[in-house]
């Protein structure tokens, strides 16, 4: 009887310690795992994998196979991952929350869903770590009411009072699906809350451009004690650029500044850039691009996106190059940015130069932003053929697509060719837009084609599209461009609000057609409105002024426009009045208005041609020969013929003085 029992405490011990050495294979390989995750050293982890299955193991133990699902998961290889997860004998929470965690990470969102919905019919019950990540999931798919649903699961289960990071994925699930009031309701809620959790709500209300209510919740924070991160100065700033918080961004840097995040966050410091370039304070923008301690493309396309958006073509284009000096390849936001300047430029050769690139990098299958930026750029340089031939290469076509070319034809001509695409354009079921709409009207307005005009015009009431002022705009130039002013008045008498755009297309149709005193009538109107005028205001009003020979009203138009609304002159309204004066026999005066008012770098030939155009007129000689030499002096293909002619003139008259 002792033999025996002795026997049996032998065979125990052996299978106890047969036990123990398994335990211990088994944590060894899920350390090894572990590492191989961390390092991302994929073709290790396959080995150990093999030896795993070699030694029978993933029977013995779920959590090994739950880390085999993880590394592969994290290392990218989901399609691997799932394929472990099917062959488990025993699958448990943990084993599928891996792999839901893995598609969640991945931003496969819907595969998560699958997968959330497979561990269910097993019979298994979510954890904190299932909910977190299928939360995460419905959020990056916007599903709000999956979300809601798995909201009411997780408060029976009681689990928001014992697990923070579940509580601020709810949070972020709801800021993502678009409903930032219910993610502070439940952050409101929480039993306790972090960093973490706020950062997610003003995110949440950041990308929505719900701006004041991002900086509430930055303030909120704060008040309760929490001291702000990265993130949440990255969300902050994002919202201070939305809003042109400039106060509230400003003393963000200075706290960045103090605490010395700059060094170690790229993210934080584009976000710092974007913030003053987005309220157009370009110097601060370039400071803080240059006080970066590195930068990478995101840096550079943000300052290169700055110049674009305020016009310093050149500016823009040095920058770009200085990237691509540096080593760094442009992406599809700074490829877009270049072909808005090659455009704004007439820049084609540079623009062709970045088509090749973009198509050498395969970059248009699959942005059809990029495309349509293409369109434009071939479009505004005229190259019309070829942006009709990028069109049709293009993988897609939206709308933007076919009004860009549209818009080309109706501003280059031959204007026909418009009309046609846009016919072609319905052939192809893609429906117009006010865009559409107001360049179709401007090429009808170019050929004379009114009553295409007006049938286009019941369409876009029908469409809801006649209170826009693209469309407002472009119909009241077309009735204006055929003489027909009272179908004009009747189209801006209909609008139930006037912006300044409507206003503003109203007076350059009287200016165009040369009844002055109806436009300042309307001007007069407009400011008794309570309108403000801009420059494109007064460069209408000038124009009718200088149709209607009205120099005095000109020169108080143009004082107004200066001494009243703080505007400051452009080329066009130097032009204007410079032009009147000078036809009107003020040609003394015009130019010394020119010499002492308008600065060197605006001037232009036009200015110098109507100068010494009216010099000859008036006999004006002594004027006219200084006019003559700052034609010459600007030696331009325009001014040369215009020298030459009104030259001979002059030489004519006998007062040349050896002047050729």
């Amino acid at each position: 009887m002792r033999r025996r029992k002795a026997m049996a405490g032998d065979l125990t011990a052996k299978h106890n310690g047969r036990i123990n050495e398994n335990e211990s294979e088994v944590f060894a390989f899920m350390a090894l795992l572990k590492a191989c995750t961390v390092r991302k050293a994929l073709d290790e982890g396959c080995r150990i994998h093999a030896h795993i299955v070699k030694k029978g193991l993933l029977e013995k133990s779920p959590y090994l196979g739950s880390s085999l699902i993880s590394m592969y998961a994290k290392c990218g290889v989901l399609s691997k991952a799932k394929e472990v997860l099917e062959n488990l004998p025993i699958r448990n929470v943990v084993s599928w929350s891996a792999l839901i965690s893995g598609y969640a990470r991945d931003d496969q969102g819907h595969e998560a869903m699958n997968c959330f919905e497979q561990m269910r019919k097993e019979g298994l019950s979510p954890d904190a770590i299932t909910f977190t990540c299928i939360l995460k999931s419905c959020g990056e798919i916007g599903d709000v009411d999956k979300g809601k649903q798995i909201h009411e699961e997780i408060s029976k289960s009681g689990l928001l009072e014992k697990d923070i990071m579940l509580g601020t994925a709810l949070v972020d699930m709801y800021a993502k699906c678009g409903v930032p009031i219910k993610a502070q309701n439940v952050l409101e809620n929480l039993p306790f809350r972090n960093t973490v959790s706020w950062n997610a709500l003003i995110a949440g209300y950041a990308q929505r451009g719900q701006c004041n209510e991002a900086l509430n919740c930055y303030e909120q924070m704060q008040r309760e004690g929490l001291s702000p991160n990265a993130i949440t100065f990255t969300c902050t700033l994002q919202a201070c650029g939305s809003s042109r918080a400039i106060n509230v961004g400003k003393k963000i840097h200075e706290e960045i500044m103090s605490r010395g995040l700059l060094k170690e966050d790229i993210v934080l410091g584009n976000a710092l850039l974007d913030m003053y370039a987005k309220c157009g304070m370009i110097v601060e923008a370039e400071h803080v691009f240059n006080k970066l301690p590195y930068r990478n493309v995101v840096s550079w396309s943000t300052l290169i996106a700055e110049y674009t958006e305020y016009g310093q073509y050149q500016e823009a284009l040095n920058c770009f190059e200085g990237m691509q000096s540096e080593g760094l390849s442009p992406n599809s936001v700074t490829y877009i940015c270049m072909l808005k300047v090659c455009g704004r430029m007439e820049a084609l050769q540079k623009g062709e130069q970045i088509h090749k690139e973009i198509v050498n990098k395969g970059l248009l299958k699959n942005n059809i932003v990029l495309g349509n930026a293409l369109l434009d750029m071939y479009a505004k340089c005229g190259m019309l053929a070829k942006a009709r031939e990028v069109l049709f290469e293009l993988p897609s076509r939206d709308v933007v697509s076919w009004s860009t070319l549209i818009a080309g034809y109706a501003e280059h001509g031959p204007y026909h060719e418009a009309l046609k695409l846009f016919e072609e354009m319905l052939v192809h079921r893609i429906f117009p837009d006010a865009v559409t709409f107001a360049s179709v009207l401007k090429a009808c307005s170019e050929v004379g084609a009114i009553a295409k005009g007006q049938e286009l015009y019941v369409e876009m009431i029908y469409k809801g599209y006649d209170t826009d002022h693209f469309i407002v705009n472009s119909l009241i130039k077309m009735y204006a461009k055929s003489g027909l002013l009272l179908e004009a008045h009747e189209v801006f008498t209909m609008l139930s609000i006037r912006d300044i755009y409507a206003w503003n297309s109203i007076i350059n149709a009287y200016a165009m057609n040369h009844e002055g005193k109806l436009a300042i009538q309307c001007f007069n109107e407009m400011q008794k409105q309570e309108v403000k005028p801009d420059k494109v205001t007064f460069t209408c009003i000038l124009a009718a002024c200088s149709h209607a020979r009205m120099v005095t009203e000109s020169w108080e138009y143009f004082k107004t426009m200066r001494e009243k609304y703080n505007i400051r002159p452009n080329i066009g309204h130097y032009t204007s009045i410079i032009d009147l004066m000078a036809r009107s026999g003020g040609v003394k005066e015009a130019e010394k208005l020119l010499l002492q008012n308008v600065p060197r770098p605006l001037y232009d030939e036009g200015m110098w041609a109507s100068m010494l155009t009216a010099c000859k007129m008036y006999g004006e000689v002594e004027v006219g020969y200084r006019c003559f030499d700052q034609l010459i002096h600007m030696n331009s293909e325009e001014a040369n013929p215009i020298c030459d002619i009104i030259g001979q003139d002059l030489c004519k008259c006998g007062h040349a003085r050896g002047r050729e």
